[in-house]
This record gives C-alpha cells, sequence and structure tokens, in this order.
C-alpha cells in the first residue's frame, strides 16, 4: 500500500513546527484580483526565516530523528532552498550536517547557507550539477553513517510540507475553489494536496510544473516515475529530473490537473510582482502565480491562492529574467544581419529600416577584409510586440539580407 500522509500527521508536524515557524499571511492581491475576475489569494511563504517554505519538511524530518542519529551527524544535497532550511535546522538545533552543493553554484547562495548554519555546518562543492553532488551526498552518507536528508521524498518531508494547507484552511473564512501550487519533486505538492483532498474535497488543486522541467508530467503520462534526460534548469527551486517515489503516486491521486508554464512567462510575473507589488519571488515562487494566466477563463468569480513559494533570488540574475521576460512577451528580436561594407550601411538601416519606438539594444559587428558584406549580430527591442511584422516588412522592403535567430535554439544558446 503506498504511503499517503495522514491528518494526525500533518498535525502532529504542526506541533513539532512550532519551534521554528510561524504561520505566513495568507493576503488578497488585489491588482492580480482585478486582472483576473477573481478573489487571488497569495500565501507569502517567502516571508519565513529562510525566505522558503523548505524549513517545514527538514525541521519536521531532523526532530523526528533518533538521539544516535542526531549524534552522528545529518547530511542533505542541495544548491538551494533546502540547504538554507537544514542549515538553520543544524543550528537551531545545535547538531552538525554536512551539505553537498554543486562546484557551481553561485557564491550568494554558499553564503547564504554558511549564515543560516552560522557554525554548524560544513559546505561540500563538489560536481558540476545537482545530480552529481548528490550522488557523492549519498555515498558519503553510506560511509559515515550518518544520515540523509532528502529535499522531498521522505514521509516526514511531506507532512511537514503539508501544515501550509492547515494555515490556508484557518486563514480563509470562505470556501477555495482553486489552489495553484508548484511542483519540482512533488513534497509540497503532495502535502497540502493530501490535506486539502482530505479537509475540502471540492477545492480544485493545480500542480504547476516550468515548461522546461515536466518531470511530474512525464511520470503521470507513462503511469510510473519517469525520469528526464534533460531539463532547463532556469527555474532551479523546481526544476528536477526525477520526482519522488513518494510524491509521485499522491500527486496522481490528489492533484485535478498539472500544467507547464513557459520559463518566460514566469519572469514576466517575477518581474510584475516587483514592480506592482514590491515582492521579491524567485522563479519557483512566481510559478504558481505565473500559471494564472492559463487558468484565466475558470477561475473567473472564484476564490483562488496560489502559494508563493520562496524569495531566494539572485539579484546577478535580473538582467537573464528580464531578458527571456522581453522575448517570452516577442519585444526582443535578434537578427544576423549581413550589412555593406561601406560608409552608411548602419545609418540607412537606422533611417529606413528602425521604427520610431523600436531600440537597439545588441550590436555585434566586425569588419571583414576583402569582402562586399559584414555579418553583424544586432537585437531589437520593441515598444509592443504588435511592432514585429512591421519591422519584418521594412527589411524585405530594403532587401535587408538577415537571419531571425529568436527560434533558432542552436545559434541562439552560442550568441545570446
Amino acid at each position: 500500500m503506498n504511503y499517503y500522509p495522514s491528518l494526525k500527521d500533518i498535525s502532529r508536524a504542526r506541533l513539532t513546527l512550532r519551534e521554528v515557524v510561524a504561520p505566513t499571511p495568507l493576503t488578497e492581491n488585489l491588482n492580480l484580483s482585478e486582472r483576473y475576475g477573481a478573489e487571488i489569494l497569495l500565501k507569502r511563504e517567502d516571508l519565513q526565516v529562510v525566505r522558503s517554505y523548505k524549513i517545514r519538511g527538514a525541521f519536521n524530518k531532523i526532530k523526528s530523528l533518533t538521539a544516535a542519529q542526531l549524534k552522528k551527524g545529518i547530511v542533505c544535497a542541495s544548491a538551494g532552498n533546502h540547504a538554507q532550511g537544514v542549515a538553520y535546522s543544524c543550528k537551531k538545533l545545535s547538531i552538525n550536517g554536512t551539505i553537498f552543493m554543486p562546484a557551481t553554484t553561485p557564491k550568494q547562495k554558499v553564503e547564504q547557507v554558511k549564515m543560516f548554519g552560522n557554525g554548524c555546518t560544513e559546505i561540500v562543492l563538489t560536481g558540476d550539477t545537482y545530480d552529481a553532488s548528490c550522488a557523492e551526498a549519498q555515498k558519503f552518507c553510506k560511509e559515515s553513517g550518518k544520515t540523509f536528508i532528502h529535499p522531498f521524498d521522505d514521509p516526514k518531508i511531506i507532512e511537514g510540507q503539508a501544515t501550509i494547507g492547515i494555515e490556508i484552511l484557518e486563514a480563509c473564512s470562505r470556501h477555495i475553489d482553486y489552489i495553484f501550487i508548484p511542483v519540482g519533486g512533488g513534497g509540497l505538492a503532495s502535502g497540502v494536496g493530501a490535506y486539502l483532498k482530505q479537509m475540502s474535497p471540492s477545492t480544485k488543486i493545480i500542480g504547476v510544473e516550468p515548461l522546461g522541467a515536466q518531470s511530474m508530467k512525464a511520470s503521470f503520462s507513462s503511469g510510473k516515475v519517469e525520469p528526464l534526460e534533460t531539463i532547463d534548469r532556469f527555474i532551479d527551486g523546481a526544476a528536477v529530473k526525477r520526482v519522488g517515489d513518494l510524491t509521485y503516486p499522491i500527486c496522481k491521486e490528489v492533484l485535478d490537473d498539472i500544467i507547464a508554464v513557459p520559463e518566460g512567462a514566469v519572469c514576466t510575473t517575477i518581474l510584475e510582482l516587483y514592480n506592482q507589488n514590491a515582492i521579491v519571488a524567485e522563479p519557483a515562487g512566481a510559478l504558481s502565480i505565473a500559471a494564472l494566466n492559463f487558468y484565466k477563463d475558470q477561475i473567473k468569480g472564484k476564490s483562488v491562492v496560489c502559494i508563493v513559494s520562496g524569495s531566494n533570488n539572485d539579484i546577478t540574475r535580473t538582467e537573464e529574467i528580464r531578458e527571456r521576460s522581453l522575448l517570452y512577451e516577442g519585444l526582443k528580436h535578434y537578427f544576423i544581419i549581413r550589412f555593406p561594407q561601406r560608409s552608411g550601411a548602419l545609418l540607412s538601416f537606422i533611417r529606413d529600416v528602425m521604427g520610431p519606438n523600436d531600440d537597439i539594444t545588441h550590436f555585434a559587428y566586425s569588419k571583414k577584409t576583402n569582402r562586399d558584406q559584414g555579418p553583424a549580430l544586432i537585437g531589437i527591442e520593441l515598444a509592443s510586440s504588435g511592432d514585429f511584422n512591421a519591422l519584418i516588412n521594412r527589411m524585405n522592403e530594403q532587401k535587408i539580407v538577415y537571419e531571425y535567430i529568436n527560434q533558432r535554439e542552436d545559434l541562439f544558446g552560442i550568441l545570446i
């Protein structure tokens, strides 16, 4: 029989978490409510002490260990929020933890884990990916006898995350029609989903995955846990190659739907949350809100909850987030243009091809000797996506020799 979190176990987890977790707000977002003609409520797990919900599962699991296990120490593998939750738990409980992180982890994230661990954790940077780092962490556990704290595929982790469901129902006086939950490995969705199915069975539970990492959807389709060979790691808090053996059957049972949201749409949502609401959301934290646009007809007039799962967003990613947003919205376009190698060629392009509201934001060109034409890489930002066809028409009228590369993944990945 498959494991399924009981109300008793989830309630016990909530008692355990009183040491470290204060209930986070469930507040209506007026901008989103007006846009979708619905009551949109945000569950602000980005306001946790470690700035994500991961503290719930990590602390609940660690507190369940025996004194002998705690004395030996614990181990985890993570490049982000799970590591911070484990590190904070180690400090709170005065135990030793070893945290494996990929060698490619940004310095800012490593420093955050050090700060939360505050002398109780050792960080081991190894491997180029999470999977490589995790393999080393589990090998270390077998050799040392220490306990591995899984980021999602563990009953105590699932039960800890499920306590968010208790808080949502306590804070909301009216029936919740829909709840949107980000899905990575499935710990959050299986925990909260299992609780709501038992306490509010008519609530529709919608799982949300990144378009470039649909590991749960792939598993649903195949009828078993289905690992993905490659994924887009941009939404790092929800991008996993393989969902959990425990979380998969629970999600299969409790999710009413699972949808995929393009990474660019998530970037647009991150920027809107910051500019309109002063909310700093990481990509995985904005995933559930970005999904609303794909359900706009169904949620009209309904009461809807979105879980904002975290706010650990590295400021150095801001320009990439803006770029991905512009590309998704059809406002940024890249071309390889073969200019005649003569004086005034660029000026003619600006005068005869560029629209009054168009802007050249990227230009790379090197003059080639003894050639009639020289290729230039040009990025053009439009004021409106509707201006694109007019731009192409003017390029054709002026007989510009060009190649559009936005949809050429091979070229785009190398050049941009």
